[in-house]
């Protein structure tokens, strides 16, 4: 390996784009970055490998690029919606650390209308494994149906809608998620990229 034009041996040496590096005398350059918008299907795990998965997201991107990209962040098997998949380790790490505060909205189907007062639990907060979860904002998704709900939240817990509207007694009949980010799914198809 050589970084214009002196050997490194040193294991550790940085490097910037701007160097020159090379291995055996051939230039090596950076993998080009990559940002592919999906929206998930449902019965998709968000993963790039699982051997117990039938399914996984990376099956639906059928070679759209020769590098190797990664989902952002977890959406469940049954959850639908806007996911992001990069090679940018910088963005994902922005995107999905908590200190970022990284809004997420979703479309909530339940089994039965939701209760005003247990909206407003949602955005008192939650006790969830010793941790409080409190919506940023919720409301009637259809003024008509209170058994859908739009809800906004920063929290990246496992599985946090489903087990925040068990808590309160309903069971998610279907979970979308519309917005992550500033990204939306907009004009993508479900499966789609």
């Amino acid at each position: 390996i050589s970084v214009n034009g002196k050997q490194v041996t040193d294991l550790g040496t940085k490097v910037t784009f701007n160097d020159d590096v090379r291995y055996k005398g051939k230039k090596l350059s950076a993998e080009k970055k990559v940002y592919i918008l999906m929206n998930k299907p449902k019965g998709y795990v968000t993963t790039v490998e699982d051997p117990h998965a039938e399914h996984t997201v990376i099956d639906l991107l059928k070679n759209a690029c020769s590098e190797r990209v990664y989902p952002v962040g977890r959406l469940d098997k049954d959850t639908t919606g806007v996911l992001l998949l990069t090679n940018d380790g910088d963005l994902t790490g922005k995107l999905i650390h908590p200190k970022f505060n990284r809004k997420k909205i979703y479309h909530v189907f339940l089994d039965k209308p939701v209760a005003k007062d247990d909206l407003f639990r949602l955005t008192e907060g939650i006790d969830l494994d010793g941790e409080k979860v409190a919506a940023d904002a919720v409301s009637y998704a259809d003024p008509d149906d209170r058994t859908q709900i739009g809800i906004e939240l920063h929290s990246g817990q496992n599985r946090v809608i489903r087990r925040i509207f068990e808590l309160l007694g309903y069971r998610v009949k279907k979970l979308d998620r519309v917005y992550f980010a500033g990204l939306t799914k907009k004009n993508v198809q479900r499966g789609k990229w």
